[in-house]
């Protein structure tokens, strides 16, 4: 019997955009509680949540790791690296960032599917932006698997990355497989991608052309990318970032209606599942649960198959039939 997908979703309502963050109302954990349950609960559909490491936010990170893992919502948890929006943050303090993911398995590893070390590390205007995100990477990716491995547990480690185009850091895989070696590509247990499919285009696509998109998208990371750093098939894949935005694109201010939202997604996720065990694609994590805010109508502040107030739009109902068909 084939397995099926494993789901997720990020829970929340911030989204990050080139120029910081989408906002809106504030988080109602009891309504996302109520939600998740909904579509399926925990066992079926594992909430992603970000954690955003700098020196000077440290503190922070911890404390919203406690108040994530107290509304139950720590599960596959990602810890990102560094100020996207400021240029003027060219170094890390290795041993900080080290020591920041040794603390975080400690204290909730016990509690976690996985952890992702770095989100986009690839793209040029986010983590890619950062000189010293290759080093964060391998050594944080090395630092987590041993971590994990001493405290005795089964931790999934990966690493995030993006598809390869004229927003990626050039090089970005060979740079990884010099830098990398070895004892890294042995402390990868999976890799994270994040794209979106009929988003940020001139214009729509048609179903044959996302479908395409999709297929060759997953491929081009499984049969070109990961043989660069010696990542072997045996690894899965995972689609940690992926979602179909309403509102109006900003740049070409084409309507993006929710009935459209509800068909992309679920050919989207159709198309994933087809290709699940050629490629070895494990999980499908959608972005997100609801809108940054529903007033506002670029695309940037509508990801979510639920409006800010937690009603759900037609993908919400779309969403959980898949889960209910699709999943492992």
């Amino acid at each position: 019997m084939q397995k099926g997908l494993t789901f997720g979703i990020y829970p929340l309502s911030a989204a990050g955009t080139p120029a910081g963050l989408a906002v809106g109302p504030d988080d109602n954990y009891e309504k996302i509680q109520s939600a998740i349950k909904n579509l399926g609960g925990l066992k079926k559909l594992y909430p992603r949540v970000y954690l955003i490491y700098t020196k000077e936010w440290e503190a922070k990170m911890l404390s919203l790791a406690e108040r994530y893992y107290s509304a139950g919502l720590l599960a596959d948890l990602t810890l990102g690296c560094g100020d996207w929006t400021t240029h003027q943050e060219t170094e890390i303090e290795l041993q900080n960032w080290l020591e920041f993911i040794r603390k975080i398995v400690n204290r909730y590893g016990k509690y976690l599917t996985s952890l992702q070390i770095t989100n986009e590390p690839n793209l040029s205007f986010m983590e890619g932006s950062k000189p010293y995100i290759m080093q964060a990477l391998v050594e944080g990716v090395i630092t987590a698997k041993k971590e994990s491995r001493n405290q005795g547990i089964p931790l999934k480690i990966g690493f995030g990355s993006v598809p390869d185009g004229p927003v990626s850091v050039p090089h970005f895989w060979e740079n990884l497989a010099e830098e990398g070696g070895e004892e890294f590509s042995n402390s990868v247990d999976f890799v994270g991608h994040n794209f979106y499919t009929d988003v940020f285009e001139d214009k729509p696509l048609s179903s044959a052309e996302i479908t395409k998109f999709v297929e060759e998208t997953l491929r081009d990371l499984r049969e070109r990318n990961l043989p660069i750093v010696g990542i072997p098939d045996s690894i899965s894949i995972r689609v940690t970032e992926n979602g179909w935005p309403t509102g109006k694109n900003p740049f070409t201010n084409i309507e993006r209606p929710y009935d459209r939202q509800s068909e992309v997604l679920e050919l989207i996720i159709r198309t994933i599942y087809d290709l699940r065990n050629e490629l070895n694609i494990s999980h499908y994590e959608l972005f997100g649960l609801r809108d940054a805010d529903s007033r506002e109508e670029d695309l940037f502040h509508q990801f979510g198959i639920m409006r800010d107030d937690y009603t759900p739009k037609p993908a919400y109902a779309t969403f959980k039939k898949l889960i209910e068909e699709l999943s492992c």
